[in-house]
């Protein structure tokens, strides 16, 4: 496959930096946004970690892109510890997450990290270029679906054990046996420190002040057996 073409440094428009592990879609974005007017391809990257070292590169030359176009799982770093990074050390560089994953908790992640738009890989193209469009803006564009949802969550928002996350419901379930944040930490392969901020959320989103409460809201909704 060849080489992506240099960026046209007499083209005027928006510079933007797509990272995702799959070289196809990468190609395919930029074969969509060369051919736009006000889209420039600045660079392309397989993980997080490498578009973090394309930014550092690329500040070293006072041309850092306007959008970071971002999946969220890759190897190395994934999307969103990326975008919290991305939005820390450039803050005037805008991100927009494109992932296939929907799940609000990913959502709310990329949202809290920074992200300024959120859109699924089955968005139409005119709604990544919309995205893209916006975030350089200064707006945040989000996929129909998603934005949907948020909305209900405002309107209805979730109670009780509707309220935690699939994640959340297998730490509740770990609390209730007894588990450690640290034995939680290895049961669910994640960092300690991640750990201890599920079993807090759960806490705050079931409206309890101790792990005993929590291990007996668990009992009470069937999800472990009572101790004997």
């Amino acid at each position: 496959m060849n080489a992506p073409a240099e960026p046209d440094p007499t083209k005027v428009g928006i510079r933007v930096l797509i990272v995702d592990d799959h070289i196809v879609v990468r190609r395919g974005i930029r074969a969509y946004l060369e051919v736009l007017d006000d889209m420039q391809v600045a660079a392309e990257a397989g993980n997080g970690q490498e578009a973090l070292d394309r930014l550092a590169a690329m500040a070293v030359h006072g041309d850092l892109p306007d959008v970071v176009l971002i999946d969220l799982l890759m190897p190395k770093m994934d999307g969103a510890a990326a975008t919290a990074r991305i939005r820390q050390l450039y803050p005037d560089v805008r991100v927009v997450v494109l992932t296939s994953f929907g799940e609000m908790e990913r959502v709310h992640a990329a949202l809290a990290n920074g992200a300024s738009g959120y859109l699924l890989k089955d968005a139409e193209p005119s709604e990544v270029v919309a995205a893209i469009r916006a975030a350089a803006a200064g707006d945040v564009f989000l996929d129909p679906a998603v934005a949907r949802q948020l909305t209900q969550e405002i309107v209805s928002p979730p109670t009780g054990l509707s309220a935690l996350t699939s994640r959340e419901r297998d730490v509740l379930i770990l609390v209730a046996q007894g588990c450690s944040n640290q034995e939680i930490a290895d049961e669910l392969i994640i960092s300690e420190r991640t750990a201890r901020t599920h079993v807090s959320n759960v806490l705050r989103k079931l409206q309890l002040t101790s792990r005993t409460q929590a291990a007996l809201v668990a009992v009470r909704q069937g999800l472990v057996p009572p101790q004997s």
